[in-house]
């Protein structure tokens, strides 16, 4: 009897599937007015793509200009496939108005955002893949320079990377495991300043690794896939290194049976695009089951319809608040319109019908009146479910809108799942009212995933603090005492400001905002100004900051205004018991001493003066080392008569 294995992890991966669900779900409710495109092959498969292009899905071909399919006044939907694309797609897409629907695989978006974050701070980017590849010409099309291809050995022998730049490395997700371990540790034992990202995707990693296990323990390995597939292609390069009598096929047709004749175990894998029908279709061709055992085989198929199994179905009636669908079943299946879309009072009969085919989730297999009642939208959340495991695993950054704000935090949709958001890991600070967030977009990574009991957790603060962080380290690492640097003000207080740098926050001390004298700050800034400030200090992460610029210094220029003799006028600032403080500028204050007041004796300075009276004194003393003048009033006034009348009478 021979023993046939099929990999676990063979088939549509989650980008994959995605992909396909999204095309087919578009050519639904297309209406005759409306051109649907993919934007190249949605997959390398070339039955699927031949089943789209027959239902009227038009295949771009990227090496022609897009004015060649969109020229036109006339409705289009351009479906960006899981492979991605690059910016400039994007732009081309706009501007002629197509609709643009984004199929790309979550995996390789996060690609794009890391290779155009890096090269936007000035980093240099590799890529590890096929330069060739459609998901390698996405990458690097969201780079903002040129970026370095590497796909071998000797490549990246070959290649010499400047010692003074910074590098990041990131791969195809497709790409072997194993040699790009083998790639990075080239790069990274030239002792290049290189930074990796690790971007291969859990299920192709997984995937072929099961499949070198798989075929070290079979007689012959068979290998299903488009020809065109990268990912395929590298599960039977590694197939081949274990198993000799390893063989790639498209679908069965290009499978010689004889081949497998004297074989006793036959394992069989298959690659990310590859349909679930062409691999049961090989698999049931090598079984040697009986008629009656497969007969009995597809009797079970047929009645596994219970709660919770999800099936695939046609519709065979829409309404506006129902679908009919028919499951292969003694009865009907039932889509109410609340068990299709959290969408309030939607016309179902706008998104299906008739004739379309339908994954669906069996609620109740009767609900009361016969029927079977079924679910679209649960098996949409499901799927979603799959891409938040994947990220949770992979510490994946997400984003998603804001729709409910509670008591205790937000709620954030991710596709069809919702996500909490709990109050204190919202940002990095307390935020008492969160009602700013509602309908906004939001970066987040999941902390806890537990979607049996409906516990998905998301931390938006971990990422505010990461990015904070890593400003601040930059900003310290280009900041030096002496420099003019541009922020903003946070918030004023009575001892001073509190100025935001990009990265860190400074301190203007009241003394520091003014070479003069200043009662209240806020009479200088307010939050929201943007100024320009001295570093004045460096203390750890302290920042002392300065508006005293040499260039405004009253006390520069102050020994030739300010010369012994000279005439000056100004205004009381303050009293003393001694004297007063006369303010000839700002940051030059003159002492009037209480004996230069006046000829006549003079008590305390109040008896004369008042906080802001004007006087006009003489300069009688100038000591520039210690930024000290002494004034006298009684330098200006006619000396007194203190001889005694001798006249005769």
């Amino acid at each position: 009897m021979r023993e046939v294995i099929l990999a676990k992890t063979a088939g549509f991966c989650f980008g994959v599937k995605r992909a396909i669900d999204t095309v087919y779900n578009e050519i639904s409710p297309c209406d005759k007015d409306t051109k649907i495109f993919t934007y190249g092959p949605i997959i390398h498969n070339e039955e699927v793509v031949k089943d789209l292009e027959s239902r009227g899905v038009v295949t771009i071909d990227e090496d022609i200009e897009l004015a060649h399919y969109l020229q036109g006044d006339f409705s289009k939907k351009v479906i960006i496939r899981s492979h991605g694309v690059g910016k400039a797609v994007y732009d081309q897409l706009a501007d002629f108005k197509a609709e643009i629907i984004d199929a790309t695989c979550p995996f390789v978006k996060k690609i794009h955002k890391i290779v155009n974050e890096e090269s936007i701070k000035g980093n240099e980017v590799i890529i590890i893949g096929d330069k060739t590849h459609p998901e390698v010409i996405g990458i690097k099309g969201w780079c903002v320079s040129e970026p370095i291809i590497v796909d071998s050995i000797q490549k990246a022998e070959d290649i010499a990377l400047d010692k003074d730049k910074s590098y990041v490395i990131v791969a195809q997700t497709t790409f072997n495991s194993i040699k790009f371990k083998e790639l990075v540790e080239i790069f990274t034992k030239k002792y290049y300043n290189v930074y990796v990202y690790s971007t291969i995707c859990n299920a192709t990693e997984e995937r072929q690794k099961e499949a070198r296990e798989l075929a070290s323990n079979v007689d012959t390995m068979i290998v299903i896939g488009g020809k065109s597939s990268s990912n395929t292609q590298k599960l039977y390069d590694i197939s081949k290194k274990e198993c000799n009598n390893t063989y790639y096929i498209q679908t069965l047709v290009d499978l010689d049976l004889t081949v497998i004749e004297s074989a006793k175990r036959v394992g069989i894998t298959a690659g990310a695009s590859t349909p679930n029908n062409i691999i049961k279709e090989v698999q049931n061709s090598m079984s040697e089951l009986s008629f009656e055992e497969l007969l009995k085989e597809q009797e079970e198929k047929e009645t596994k319809i219970r709660n919770g199994s999800v099936v695939e179905g046609k519709v065979i009636d829409v309404k506006a608040d129902e679908i009919i669908v028919d499951i292969q079943y003694k009865a009907d299946g039932i889509i109410t319109r609340s068990e299709y879309s959290n969408t309030p009072n939607l016309d179902l009969t706008t998104v299906v019908k008739v004739g379309d085919p339908i994954t669906v989730k069996v609620v109740k297999t009767n609900d009361g009146e016969g029927q079977v009642l079924l679910s679209y939208k649960r098996v949409a959340a499901e799927k979603s479910y799959d891409m938040l495991q994947e990220a949770f695993e992979n510490e994946t950054v997400l984003t998603g809108k804001v729709t409910e704000i509670l008591s205790g935090g937000i709620i954030v949709m991710v596709e069809e799942c919702k996500v909490f958001i709990p109050a204190s890991l919202v940002s990095d600070s307390f935020e008492k009212d969160l009602s700013k967030y509602l309908g906004q977009e939001v970066e987040f990574v999941l902390t806890e995933f537990k979607p049996k009991n409906r516990r998905v957790i998301g931390n938006r603060k971990m990422l505010i603090s990461a990015r904070k962080a890593e400003e601040s380290k930059k900003l310290f690492e280009s900041i030096n005492v002496g420099d003019v640097v541009e922020g903003t003000v946070k918030n004023v207080t009575s001892f001073g400001a509190f100025v935001d740098l990009g990265g860190a926050d400074g301190l203007l001390h009241i003394s520091e905002m003014s070479w003069g004298r200043i009662d209240d700050p806020k009479a200088v800034v307010k939050a929201g100004d943007v100024v320009k400030t001295l570093i004045k200090d460096i203390n750890g992460d302290k920042i002392a900051l300065s508006l005293k610029f040499d260039d405004n210094n009253p006390w520069t220029n102050a020994a030739e205004k300010y010369a012994e003799g000279t005439e000056v006028t100004g205004k009381i600032a303050r009293m003393t018991t001694f004297g007063a403080f006369v303010e000839l500028e700002p940051g030059v204050d003159a002492l009037l001493h209480v004996s230069q007041i006046s000829n006549e004796h003079v008590e305390k300075p109040e008896d004369v003066y008042k906080v802001g009276d004007e006087v006009t004194a003489k300069v009688v003393d100038f000591k520039a080392d210690e930024k000290k003048i002494s004034l006298s009033v009684r330098a200006l006034l006619p000396a007194a008569d203190t001889s005694e009348d001798t006249t005769e009478e």
